[in-house]
């Protein structure tokens, strides 16, 4: 199939990372959430597609697959196969392909289904190689403000890593317009339309989650009402981490059946497949003293607008209640900060620990360098509170045993400039802030 570039495209950091692993790789799968953008993303860089859930060739494909699942696999080189997990037995077609042609970027794979090793996606089906060595896996989010356009990146990432901290920027986004980034999430399309009609993606994204893809995930019949419940007592805990028994607790006021830890585990697991929910993991560095540190997840949507949309809000109930502006604002924070971060092959995590000291984000890369960053909407007081809290965590590092902290950073919301302080912590705006 000839392939056809999409004049609507915008470039994506997804982009660099396909690019870089389809030269060391035989195949790279790109999994994330629904509308975020794979399939587009994948069709800049495929010279032949097929879409495996075309209405029309969708029960032909399927059959193909169980009888000769190599003949989806001819075509140009990168070749797409999108949606390929309605038709599992191509995870294993691809793997054995790509061993018996020896080539990199054979094929770029798309969808939502992590492929396990013994994981059976049907009754009689199973993936019986997990495609280690031969399929590299990226994950791929809503937008960053710096991919929609709403970030001038003045400020790098980047470049903060390489040592260079002679930053300015200034940001010309208000309270306003942050709840609006807020309420309309990085969806793509939404990036593209008019405010009103760009806020409706994020309840339709919602809606399409409760009603059809929790119940169609793992063949697990599921309450759409629980899912509901579930999630607007996981919007109201964005940035926190929280026990299962406290989102049970939460949940059970308007839950009229029984209702334990496992069943509540369940529904997050399910919509961890359907990567709605992202939590992350505590960081555990080396410090002077035996501080205990706490390692319970930090509760995170994907996106911010999927907790708009669970509690029922809009742009300017949020900015009457700045307390829910703030927590998430940090989801919003957290979301940009993962984005870029896998652009550096890094990953982001908290810190807290048992005195309550916390820092909101800790970005590291794989060679053992990393950054604090403390999320704070704006004010002075705040960030105050936030640079004081940057110092106590730097005290407490051990760092005869650990590297220091290539910068230690305050992101705001609605700060001015991009600078420097005198103290050497960095104030940045997420609206300057870019990988």
């Amino acid at each position: 199939m000839e392939v056809i570039q999409n004049s609507f495209y915008r470039t994506r950091i997804a982009d660099k990372l396909l690019r870089r692993e389809l030269e060391g790789m035989g195949a790279v799968l790109i999994k994330g959430p629904k509308w975020c953008g794979k399939t587009t993303t994948a069709e800049q860089q495929a010279n032949s597609i097929i879409y495996m859930d075309e209405p029309e060739n969708v029960d032909l494909n399927i059959r193909t697959s169980e009888i000769n699942p190599s003949q989806l696999l001819e075509g140009a080189t990168p070749r797409l196969i999108d949606e390929w997990q309605i038709a599992p037995k191509l995870w294993d077609a691809v793997r054995y392909a790509v061993d018996r042609r020896k080539q990199d970027g054979q094929f770029i794979l798309t969808g939502s289904s992590v492929p396990i090793e013994g994981k059976k996606k049907e009754k009689d089906k199973t993936l019986k190689h997990s495609g280690t060595g031969r399929i590299a896996q990226i994950t791929m989010r809503p937008m960053s403000l710096w991919e929609s356009g709403d970030s001038n990146g003045s400020v790098s990432l980047g470049n903060l890593f390489s040592g260079n901290m002679n930053i300015e920027g200034i940001n010309t986004a208000g309270i306003e317009d942050i709840s609006y980034f807020i309420c309309r999430g990085g969806w793509p399309r939404a990036t593209l339309q008019k405010k009103d009609v760009a806020i409706r993606r994020a309840f339709d994204y919602y809606d399409a989650i409760v009603n059809v893809d929790i119940h169609r995930v793992d063949d697990v019949e599921r309450s759409t009402e629980r899912t509901k419940l579930l999630m607007r007592s996981y919007a109201r805990m964005q940035g926190a981490q929280v026990p299962l028994t406290t989102i049970r607790d939460d949940m059970k006021p308007n839950d009229n059946s029984s209702l334990d830890e496992r069943t509540v585990f369940s529904y997050i697991e399910a919509l961890k497949k359907l990567f709605v929910i992202e939590d992350m993991p505590a960081w555990n560095p080396n410090l002077r003293s035996k501080t205990a540190i706490r390692t319970s997840d930090t509760r995170y949507f994907v996106d911010p607008s999927i907790a708009v949309a669970a509690l029922g809000v809009g742009p300017d109930a949020l900015v009457s209640d700045l307390n829910t502006l703030g927590l998430l604002f940090e989801t919003m924070c957290v979301r940009d900060l993962r984005i870029y971060a896998e652009a550096l092959d890094g990953m982001v995590s908290h810190y807290r620990d048992k005195s309550g000291l916390e820092c909101d984000a800790v970005v590291h890369l794989r060679d053992g360098s990393y950054g604090l960053i403390e999320i704070k909407l704006g004010g002075e007081s705040l960030v105050a509170e936030g640079v004081r809290n940057l110092q106590k965590l730097e005290a407490k590092l051990d760092t005869s045993r650990m590297k220091k902290p290539s910068f230690m950073m305050v992101l705001t919301g609605t700060g001015r400039y991009a600078i420097r302080r005198n103290d050497g912590i960095l104030e940045v705006p997420i609206c300057c802030l870019k990988d």
